[in-house]
């Protein structure tokens, strides 16, 4: 189910995300990808398996010269399970999340 309050992902003083529209699956809120800014992320090859949400992908955040390795990720092909987080990307290692 979305979230309908205004959630921000921040990351050394950068708005990484911005929406109202989330969808929180294991505590983590998914961001619709058109809500997230670009300019901040680099395409990284790692990738990890989830047995319910099937293979996750991920992006290196930068900001100024400051690099969070892998701080992003998304299912590009989630399994049936998952399909509400398609075209959707959440974030860790220090990238504050909550309420804007």
């Amino acid at each position: 189910m979305a979230d309908e309050q205004l959630i921000r992902a921040t990351w050394q003083g950068a708005t990484i995300a911005e929406s109202g529209d989330t969808v929180v699956v294991e505590g983590n809120h998914y961001f619709p990808v058109a809500s997230v800014n670009g300019e901040y992320l680099c395409e990284s090859a790692t990738t990890s398996v989830c047995p319910w949400k099937g293979t996750a992908s991920y992006y290196t955040l930068e900001v100024g010269d400051f690099v969070n390795e892998d701080a992003a990720w998304f299912y590009p092909d989630p399994k049936p399970e998952a399909e509400e987080i398609r075209d959707r990307v959440a974030f860790w290692k220090g990238v504050e999340v909550g309420p804007a």
